[in-house]
């Protein structure tokens, strides 16, 4: 079973499968990987250089990974500035957050210039907080964006925030207008239509099953290869195959359920607009409502990766569909009784500070890779296309120039062979991790005092699609 958003964008006229990859080609970038990273990219090669030879291999279909099973949110990088300043500076900083406040806007025009019906509203973003602990998580936020003389958010007064959620299980909360919400399949298949029509060679069902790093280097599939001047490595949280970023992250799903259509009860409860909210929570509980009416709900911090291997744990229906319907409950209880309808799961490439990685293999100009947006990557992958696009053209703009670290070496003093340990240490440790965040968590929603041991246990996870008091904290950029 694929995700609500895939199965009504496949179902679609004209949505046949790309050819596989056959045989021996040359191309002068080849991109793996067909979201919205990947696709982002090729749209911005053929903008830059319209005569450029671009070939695109996916092992799905394109959409069939991360970016046609998230939540649609389109997300500044406003949230992460206090890690952007400690990481890049103070400009750069603003640099990059302005970038991605024109990023969500960029996607609207463009899904209006090409006919993509993705269903973009820009109706702003809701950072609230469900329980009394959760109350003032976006204050550090708050004062390092006014710091450096910009207010994204606006502070809700008394129950503005129950009244904007329809919940009084929403105590405060802050107020972004500039976010929007997609369906994000929808998205990536209009992405891949206007690629295709620019003469970008895509491959789907044609899965990477080796990288020969000679120069030119060469990217081989089940039946056929593709040697590029260059090779852009756009994974997602398939990154992790590639044995030199591997430590760089925790694989973790992400899961979903998604309501049958209840628009009534919606207007009763007064939440009728496009905004998407989420909570203060490390196990992010994230939400918005559908064209047609529906309340799709998620919850980070699901079923880790052993090596970072994304199996069939990873595929299909969620195997915590009940969990995270009954978190959709506590927060509206009076939709307790409406049936749960669709549930599905998928990967996210968690690494040490919520923002992405940008760099090349062993230094390489000609093998890119872009990966770790950590929960939060349908507004930034713009940025990332026109990223990975400078560099692989090897221009020399402000794209090309971005500051973001090409993986954790150099910025964890204390851990510079990477950011997570080997496994299985990693794995275990994983699991007690989260384990201990989920038990505080919950003490917390009951607005119990959670346990030392649990408190202690659940500093050590990173970062996610908000972040944390911890997470921005004083002193240098760590994993916490």
């Amino acid at each position: 079973m694929r995700s609500l958003w895939l199965e009504e964008a496949l179902a679609r006229p004209g949505e046949d499968d790309a050819p596989a990859l056959e045989g021996t080609t040359r191309a002068d970038v080849c991109i793996v990987g067909g979201g919205f990273t990947g696709l982002w990219t090729a749209l911005r090669l053929k903008e830059l250089e319209p005569a450029v030879d671009v070939a695109l291999v996916e092992q799905d279909v394109c959409g069939g990974g991360a970016s046609g099973r998230n939540g649609g949110f389109v997300l500044s990088w406003w949230s992460k500035i206090a890690t952007l300043e400690k990481m890049l500076g103070g400009e750069e900083a603003l640099r990059l957050a302005r970038a991605s406040t024109d990023a969500v806007a960029g996607i609207g025009r463009f899904c209006a210039e090409h006919g993509i019906d993705a269903r973009y509203r820009a109706d702003g973003w809701l950072w609230a907080a469900t329980s009394g602990a959760q109350v003032g998580a976006w204050e550090e936020t708050l004062a390092a964006a006014e710091a450096l003389g910009e207010q994204p958010f606006r502070r809700l007064e008394g129950d503005e925030a129950a009244q904007l959620a329809g919940s009084p299980t929403h105590l405060a909360g802050v107020f972004e207008q500039g976010a929007a919400t997609v369906q994000p399949a929808l998205l990536a298949r209009g992405l891949r239509r206007v690629a295709l029509e620019r003469g970008v060679r895509i491959y789907e069902r044609s899965a990477m099953t080796g990288l020969e790093r000679g120069r030119p280097p060469q990217v081989r599939t089940a039946a056929g290869s593709i040697t590029a001047d260059t090779v852009v490595l756009a994974l997602n949280a398939w990154v992790a195959s590639i044995r030199e970023l591997r430590r760089t992250l925790v694989v973790m799903a992400s899961d979903m359920v998604a309501t049958e259509p209840i628009p009534e009860m919606l207007d009763e409860l007064g939440w009728t607009n496009g905004m998407c909210i989420s909570d203060s929570r490390l196990l992010v509980n994230y939400y918005r409502l559908t064209h047609d009416g529906r309340l799709a709900w998620g919850k980070g911090g699901g079923t880790i990766a052993f090596g970072g291997r994304v199996g069939p744990a990873f595929e299909g229906e969620s195997p915590c569909a009940e969990d995270v319907a009954a978190r959709l409950r506590f927060v509206y209880p009076r939709l307790r009784e409406v049936p749960v309808t669709h549930s599905w799961t998928g990967p996210i490439d968690r690494n040490a500070t919520a923002l992405p990685y940008f760099g090349g293999l062993g230094g390489r100009e000609d093998i890119l890779y872009g990966y770790g947006f950590s929960g939060n990557g349908v507004g930034p992958s713009f940025v990332a296309g026109r990223i990975l696009a400078s560099r692989a053209l090897r221009r020399d703009d402000e794209w090309a120039a971005a500051g973001f670290p090409a993986g954790p070496t150099g910025l964890f003093p204390r851990n510079r062979a990477g950011a997570f340990p080997p496994e299985p240490a990693r794995y275990l440790g994983g699991l007690v991790v989260r384990g201990a965040v989920s038990r505080k968590e919950d003490a917390e929603n009951l607005e119990r005092r959670p346990g030392r041991l649990a408190t202690r246990l659940a500093a050590l996870a990173p970062a996610g699609l908000v972040p944390t008091r911890d997470a921005v904290g004083a002193g240098p950029v760590r994993p916490h």
